[in-house]
């Protein structure tokens, strides 16, 4: 039986929490074959799937209790099974586990091992559980909002949703957004002399900035993705960091010499060309370690990616955008 749950123990292993009393059919035999096996040996817990392994034990599917029941007694297991299996890996902890009920909304899951071998079953009772066992005392309050906050939901927004809860929540965030309009706008007053030199510059302007937010958000929401289940580690997150710059870079580039081409093409200008091509690239680049980094940083600081990346990474990423594109040109085009 799983180990009982006293209060939010998010980092458990899951492997303290399974039950051993599922139900295990053989892959090679038939519905009448598997229900006269359950009625020599009824299974001790509750039945809420059954699932189908191999020979080795290794997980091969299941058959919900319906198909099991109505299928005619000659048809193989393996016609009726789901062979699509959502599994917890047994290095999973209890959030996880929460996470997966969750998104999923089954009311129990297999835990496997690295081979796929069954070695339990997590049921919505865990969840229940965990969920039952949080008040909003001291540390299981922070531990409260630890566990909403990581499957999606805030326990702030399920007890303030009023617009002006909403409001003193997500404005503050908001003012990021004002303060990069501003900072930009300082950015192409200190940088007049270049642009009322070569007009070119103002025209562009809208793409490489464009292009600059569109690969912030792309990798935003990647990183918001990869923030269900767990909270990121400083290894981790450079790691994570390093590849989303290589890839930014690539992305930069590739955009970045398109937009160079039309501009040759058109006015004629190859240094604008080279200021546009260097512009886009870094702009790119530099907006897709943001774009990952920023919610990664909010959730070590304990702050709600969701609500505070948006507004913060498209400032930045202007900023950033702005000071390179402008500084090749001063450079370049003087």
């Amino acid at each position: 039986m799983a180990a009982p749950l006293t209060k939010a123990n998010l980092d458990d292993p899951i492997s303290r929490h399974i039950r051993a009393d599922f139900v295990r059919l053989p892959l090679g035999s038939t519905v009448g074959e598997a229900l006269a096996g359950l009625r020599e040996r009824p299974p001790e817990g509750r039945i809420l799937y059954f699932y189908v392994v191999d020979a080795e034990g290794r997980l091969a599917g299941v058959v919900p209790t319906r198909r099991l029941l109505l299928s005619p007694p000659d048809r193989p297991l393996a016609d009726i099974m789901i062979g699509r299996v959502i599994a917890l890996p047994d290095s999973a902890t209890v959030l996880d586990a929460c996470e997966f009920f969750t998104l999923h909304r089954l009311l129990a899951f297999p835990v496997v091992d690295a081979e796929r071998r069954i070695i339990g079953v997590v049921d919505i009772e865990l969840y229940t559980d965990e969920l039952s066992g949080l008040d909003d005392r001291g540390d299981d309050r922070e531990r409260a909002e630890d566990l909403f906050q990581l499957i999606g939901v805030h326990l702030a927004e399920a007890r303030q949703a009023s617009p002006l809860a909403s409001f003193r929540r997500r404005f503050p965030w908001l003012l990021c957004s004002v303060g990069g309009g501003i900072v930009a706008a300082v950015l192409s007053g200190a940088f007049s002399e270049e642009l009322q030199r070569t007009v070119a510059l103002a025209l562009f302007l809208p793409v490489v900035i464009g292009l600059a937010e569109s690969v912030s958000m792309q990798s935003l929401g990647l990183a918001l993705q990869s923030l269900h289940g767990g909270r990121p580690t400083w290894p981790a997150l450079l790691r994570r960091l390093a590849r989303e710059l290589l890839t930014g870079a690539f992305l930069g580039m590739g955009a970045g010499l398109i937009v160079a081409a039309v501009a040759a093409a058109w006015l004629g200008e190859l240094r604008l060309a080279g200021c546009l091509l260097g512009g886009v690239a870094g702009g790119v680049a530099g907006a897709a370690g943001i774009g990952l980094a920023l919610p990664n940083l909010l959730r070590l600081l304990r702050l709600d990616p969701r609500v505070a990346a948006g507004p913060v990474s498209l400032a930045a990423a202007d900023v950033l955008t702005l000071l390179i594109y402008f500084n090749l040109a001063r450079w370049l085009l003087r």
